[in-house]
């Protein structure tokens, strides 16, 4: 008997629903993902490493839960994580060769928190080395394809949980982002991606192979799903103090300012000083905020409470990169004041965007300036290029668009919202003030609700 949804397309919330009415059971749910890994994954390289007759034992005791009438908001859910996330007896290598049996014993802080709320976890998806790059290939797992078009990127760092979302495989998936890297998969496969607020979601378990240190400046950990409202309930069962702050505080984010559109006011960023965006990305954008407009939002073109992209751009590539080449060969340490200094720019950069967010309710902007674009093998970025609008340009610039929530910490929501002209997915960007992660979420979900934006799964 064919269950009662297509699970290929459900969204996290419609399967555990059903699972909770009985209409299927968690096992399943977990069977039929594993099916659907086993026969569309082989092309695509997302899901590289698979734990199934684990999985299979979370979903009995889902089951099992459900008939002592526990309710959780995942419960029965199959979901991945990205390889960086500890799972305790799977590898965690973030691509590097070295630590393929390097043994790993607790699940990450997130992780542990999306079981308790029911998930089943399935497997670990695709990285690029050291979580660098907006590809997902190295030499452990391989690469990754965009299940859109198989000769494109899909993405990076969550490359591989982006493209099992995107291609069927699971409804959920949980990723990081420190340049773009939640948002920009998530955009170039078309599914939705959360950003959240700096800190708000422990990285308890998402740290360098093999050590233990204080978690990076800037980086995050949050979930890619086929719907805003997944995005929330991953948000909401993942946020807040680990164990041992908790004794001190509690999350309490505020409530989103707006449920609906009409009413929310929205300013537009289309334009990058650093990194260039294509026509296609553009008109996407503008075509967004024209839907957004006549669902009854107030949308700005431009604003002088913008802070400076070029400066605040300059400033995050002089931070970011001593957070990711600490502790590589040949990488030079920051001095202590410019360090100090760089952390004086970011608080005056949030108090500028802290103002913003008093004649706005969201940005929109895109998360990057092209859709998926063709493979690329050559090491140095100094040599690579991305060809926008028929011109050649640098393919580091493009950390321009990601940079602009991730140097001040700003939450943001990537959701699909067009194609362009090959058929590949364009996303548009939701930024909301700090900790105001509910705005952005509720913005793209009505967004959703208003047809304006939708995930856009490979056939």
């Amino acid at each position: 008997m064919p269950p009662p949804i297509d699970l290929a397309k459900a969204t996290a919330i419609d399967t555990a629903r059903a699972i909770a009415d009985g209409e299927l059971t968690a096992l399943e749910a977990c069977d039929a993902a594993i099916a659907r890994i086993e026969a569309k994954d082989g092309p695509i390289n997302a899901v590289v490493v698979r734990d199934f007759e684990r999985a299979r034992d979370q979903a009995r005791a889902a089951d099992a839960r459900r008939a002592k009438g526990e309710r959780k908001p995942l419960l029965g859910v199959p979901m991945t994580v990205k390889e960086s996330n500890a799972v305790a007896g799977l590898p965690t290598t973030w691509g590097f060769p070295h630590f393929k049996d390097l043994a790993v014993t607790e699940d990450a802080l997130a992780v542990q928190r999306l079981k308790n709320a029911g998930a089943v976890i399935l497997g670990k998806t695709n990285v690029p080395v050291s979580l660098g790059d907006w590809q997902s290939v190295n030499p452990v797992y391989g690469r990754t394809n965009n299940p859109h078009d198989r000769a494109r990127s899909a993405g990076g760092s969550s490359g591989g949980g982006a493209a099992a979302v995107a291609s069927g495989m699971v409804p959920l998936e949980f990723g990081s982002d420190i340049g773009g890297s939640i948002r920009v998969p998530a955009a170039l496969n078309g599914v939705f991606g959360l950003k959240p607020t700096y800190g708000v979601v422990p990285l308890k378990g998402h740290t360098f192979p093999g050590f233990d240190t204080v978690d990076a400046h800037l980086a995050v950990v949050g979930p890619l799903a086929r719907s805003a409202d997944d995005l929330a309930v991953a948000f909401d069962v993942t946020a807040g103090a680990e164990d041992a702050e908790a004794i001190g505080w509690r999350h309490a984010p505020p409530p989103p300012r707006h449920e609906k559109i009409a009413g929310a006011r929205a300013l537009v960023l289309d334009e990058h000083p650093v990194g260039r965006t294509a026509l296609s990305v553009r008109d996407a954008l503008h075509d967004t905020a024209d839907a957004v407009g006549k669902a009854g939002g107030k949308v700005t073109m431009g604003s002088d409470c913008v802070p400076d992209l070029a400066t605040a751009h300059a400033d995050y590539v002089a931070m970011l990169m001593p957070i990711t080449t600490r502790g590589a060969p040949g990488s030079t340490p920051i001095d202590v004041n410019r360090w100090f200094g760089l952390l004086d720019k970011r608080m005056l950069l949030q108090r500028q965007w802290r103002a913003l967010f008093e004649e706005f309710d969201v940005v929109l902007a895109p998360p990057f300036g092209v859709t998926a674009f063709p493979h690329i093998d050559e090491a140095d970025w100094s040599k690579r290029t991305l060809l926008i609008d028929g011109e050649a340009t640098n393919y580091g610039a493009q950390l321009a668009w990601p940079g602009v929530c991730s140097f001040p910490g700003l939450p943001a929501v990537a959701a699909p919202v067009a194609k362009d002209a090959d058929g590949l997915p364009i996303g548009v960007q939701i930024v909301a003030a700090l900790y105001e992660d509910r705005t952005a979420l509720a913005f793209a979900s009505a967004m959703q609700r208003e047809g304006i934006a939708k995930a856009m799964l490979a056939q």
